[in-house]
């Protein structure tokens, strides 16, 4: 009677242990394929210092298809709450971040992700309170 409960428990702990190394495996393997990006900007303009408000609402004047990760695709006359704005370096470009909100496009709602500011035109402001900050290597990490 005792050998069938000892072999239960050995097996349990067993198969805990393999859970355990595959669960770190497939972490480790998330993490190796993400990608820290070149930074756009070096300071951003936000709502807060977390940059979780949204500063305006913005309709996207053209397409725009993202070049990587960092970037997210907009369609013509869709709906952008701007979260944040890269503040440029001298002749770069001026990019914010923000997500799109579209029954049509309902896959991307809630990815955040910088566009073109040429690309929209804001049609509401939501805060006066803006708040520069420095931006971090996370603000352009791409999985």
């Amino acid at each position: 009677m005792h050998t069938p409960h000892f072999l239960s428990s050995a097996l349990l702990i067993g198969m805990n242990y393999s859970l355990g190394f595959l669960l770190c495996m497939g972490l480790l393997q998330t993490t190796a394929r993400a990608v820290r990006m070149d930074k756009l900007a070096d300071n951003k303009i936000c709502g807060d210092a977390e940059c979780s408000h949204v500063l305006s609402m913005a309709t996207a004047l053209d397409d725009f298809t993202a070049p990587d990760c960092r970037f997210i695709n907009i369609k013509m006359g869709q709906t952008v709450y701007v979260y944040s704005k890269l503040i440029p370096e001298e002749g770069a470009g001026v990019f914010w971040s923000g997500s799109v909100y579209s029954e049509q496009y309902m896959h991307q709602m809630g990815v955040i992700g910088y566009f073109p500011a040429t690309m929209v035109k804001e049609t509401q402001t939501f805060t006066e309170d803006e708040v520069k900050i420095p931006t971090t290597n996370m603000d352009f990490y791409c999985e």
